[in-house]
């Protein structure tokens, strides 16, 4: 066997997973792309379905199974925070604001890195904060570009309108005054990742007395340009 590892059944296995790779397979199509015996591939197929890494399609053919995407995204995610901090530490000095990223995680949203304005008056959110989806410009974000009956649900008791994630789709960036906490104002744009899929949203924040009544006249290019780098850096690996 070509590229043996020296353990037997993963090299099979990974047979069977780069077979997938092309599309559906019948058992009859596994043992024709991998060379393996008829029984040794169902019994590979059958086991790599158990944990999700292999699944049958509506006609019960083998396609790679739900476990690959999620790692994958896993995997997505290592290299944004990899890539994060040098961006989030640029737009904090750029801007003299304190720079954070969000990921949505279910109806909450998580900052999972962020840079903190050295001195002075700032708004300070750890990473590993979990904040509210119903406020502040990196909510709209993770928002606004969500399929529709996910995008219903989410404004009902939203400090937003649809109104206003549609001037969000359309700009490309998000902006909020005292919506989140009395007092703060932000900034936010989406990173995309390789499937052009919001996936994150990078956000400057600090007291509405130094962003004002309009933060995005101020930030807004700074914003956009840090999450173009962190979609390019995503779509690069």
């Amino acid at each position: 066997m070509d590229n043996s590892s020296g353990v037997g059944v993963l090299d099979k296995a990974a047979l069977v997973l780069s077979a997938l790779e092309s599309g559906p397979a019948t058992l009859a199509g596994l043992v024709g792309a991998t060379g393996l015996a008829r029984p040794t591939a169902h019994r590979l197929a059958v086991a790599l379905e158990h944990h999700r890494l292999v699944a049958r399609d509506m006609q019960g053919r083998f396609i790679l199974g739900p476990r690959m995407a999620e790692l994958a995204a896993a995997a997505g995610e290592d290299r944004l925070l990899a890539t994060a901090g040098p961006v989030l530490t640029h737009l904090r000095d750029v801007t003299g604001e304190s720079a954070q990223l969000y990921r949505r995680q279910g109806d909450m949203r998580i900052c999972v890195a962020a840079a903190e304005r050295l001195s002075g008056l700032r708004d300070t959110v750890p990473v590993g904060s979990t904040l509210t989806m119903k406020a502040g410009s990196s909510a709209q974000i993770l928002m606004a570009w969500e399929e529709p009956e996910r995008l219903h649900r989410g404004l009902q008791g939203a400090r937003f309108t649809a109104t206003a994630l549609s001037g969000v789709r359309r700009r490309g960036w998000a902006q909020s005054i005292g919506e989140r906490e009395p007092g703060v104002a932000s900034v936010s744009a989406p990173v995309r990742g390789p499937s052009n899929r919001v996936v994150a949203a990078v956000s400057v924040s600090g007291p509405i007395e130094r962003l004002s009544r309009h933060p995005g006249r101020m930030h807004a290019q700074a914003v956009i340009d840090s999450a173009a780098r962190l979609s390019e850096a995503l779509r690069r690996s």
